[in-house]
């Protein structure tokens, strides 16, 4: 890619990527000064792809997808959201997940638009948008973006909550200021830890979930633990109102697994059920890491974001 005006240079850990030769990141800053970071992999002859990661993900996580769709024609940029991977961290705990607002996060990406403007890939620009980074991808996509297609891995258009946690919340939405918990973590959430393979509801797969904990465990300052209760609230509140929006204009496919435990599948049926140029492909006993699964679930997702970028390219 030529970077006729480079953004400052920043640490891309190839090491645990796996990802294309060639690999590199920068760091920029948004409007209000939070420093975040770009992972840039070669072009592709096919277009560009943008992949926004999910809650607690970094550029590294998606080394190998680059690396699977630079096989299939495709060049790809991935973000460190604010908050995440060597992106800056909150303050006053930087293993919280924590915003004020969701607008924060369309502040990353109005960077990001910026630097692809020096950084120049190729077109046409695709987008992959993986749980909460399908939320930000789709409130991109209304802010106009210019994509030609999209594809989502099981967005997060709604968080699925126990009716306990959802009685508590309706608490929480009024005391959680005065009480002084809103930059605390929600309930039930804490620190990072490392996740057990068994019952996780990630991947089947023990060869990618070792190659996901394996980077934490090489690089801790990757790890990142539960959301505070402003997070939470914040994104009960924004995907409450992108399911308000008429679905866009753009060609979109989703994937959603039929054990999906963490993002909440009616709104994803109900979301696609509108859509007039979108397909919902549901994948038989997928999990919440459809990407990060084996061979046999993984490659056929694979080519069918390839052939549907390429169809609507």
């Amino acid at each position: 890619m030529d970077v006729t005006h480079p953004v400052e240079d920043a640490p891309y850990l190839a090491d645990i990527a796996q990802g294309p030769e060639g690999g590199r990141a920068y760091w920029l800053r948004t409007q209000d000064g939070t420093r975040i970071r770009l992972g840039v992999w070669p072009d592709g002859p096919k277009g560009t792809i943008l992949m926004f990661p999910g809650r607690t993900e970094y550029i590294e996580k998606y080394g190998r997808v680059a690396k699977d769709m630079a096989a299939r024609g495709f060049g790809m940029i991935a973000m460190d959201w604010r908050g995440q991977g060597l992106a800056d961290r909150p303050a006053h705990n930087r293993d919280m997940g924590h915003v004020t607002s969701f607008d924060e996060y369309h502040q990353d990406v109005a960077a990001m638009r910026a630097a692809l403007e020096q950084i120049n890939p190729p077109k046409p620009w695709f987008m992959i948008g993986h749980s909460m980074g399908g939320a930000i991808g789709l409130r991109a996509i209304y802010d106009g973006l210019p994509l030609s297609a999209v594809a989502f891995s099981a967005p997060m258009w709604g968080i699925q909550l126990s009716p306990l946690a959802q009685f508590g919340l309706k608490f929480l939405r009024y005391l959680s200021g005065p009480l002084r918990m809103d930059a605390k973590f929600a309930p039930t959430r804490g620190p990072s830890k490392i996740m057990e393979f068994g019952g996780n509801p990630l991947t089947h797969d023990r060869e990618q979930f070792d190659y996901m904990w394996d980077q934490v465990r090489a690089y801790p300052d990757l790890a990142l633990g539960g959301p505070s209760t402003r997070w939470l609230i914040c994104a009960l509140d924004e995907t409450a109102s992108l399911m308000e929006m008429p679905a866009p204009d753009l060609p979109a496919l989703t994937y959603l697994g039929t054990n999906e435990r963490i993002v909440r599948a009616d709104r994803i049926k109900t979301r696609m059920s509108t859509w007039k140029e979108g397909l919902l492909e549901l994948v038989e006993g997928g999990k919440h890491e459809m990407l990060m699964e084996g061979p046999a679930m993984r490659e056929p997702m694979l080519d069918g974001i390839a052939a549907w970028l390429s169809k609507h390219s």
